[in-house]
């Protein structure tokens, strides 16, 4: 039971979100539509005024095991992905810039774009329309 409950958290929140603390980066995969929605959450978290305070957050998956938030500075570490709200924003614009169809197939890294010097990556893993972002989990096999 839970394992279907799991599937249906992923598949409604259209990618799948996992960290790799051995290769130290967060992968975020999903469809070309999926990795959109992804940038247009952390676009809504970065829009909203209330979320201007030093470490107010949110949280995806069903584990919640990914945070994006507020800090004085960018950041990717095995917490979270962190900024103040105009990068946010900004790495939102980097996301929905990598998310194209002819990067199917491709894995879009993108830690030298928002925070260089952060101790994790953040891969995009850009996968076809027919992409369950359930079958990344494995959890749910």
């Amino acid at each position: 039971m839970a394992s279907e409950s799991t599937r249906r958290a992923w598949r409604e929140l259209g990618f799948f979100c996992g960290r790799n603390d051995a290769a130290k980066e967060w992968r975020i995969v999903g469809s070309v539509a999926g990795l959109r929605k992804f940038a247009a959450e952390i676009r809504s978290y970065a829009s909203n005024p209330a979320h201007d305070r030093l470490s107010e957050y949110t949280q995806f998956g069903p584990a919640m095991n990914l945070e994006i938030g507020t800090s004085h500075q960018t950041e990717i570490t095995e917490q979270w992905i962190g900024g103040p709200l105009v990068d946010l924003l900004r790495l939102a614009t980097f996301i929905e810039r990598s998310a194209q169809p002819n990067v199917v197939g491709k894995c879009v890294a993108l830690r030298s774009n928002y925070s260089p010097m952060a101790p994790y990556e953040l891969i995009l893993d850009v996968r076809d329309d027919a992409f369950d972002p359930a079958s990344a989990d494995p959890t749910c096999c």
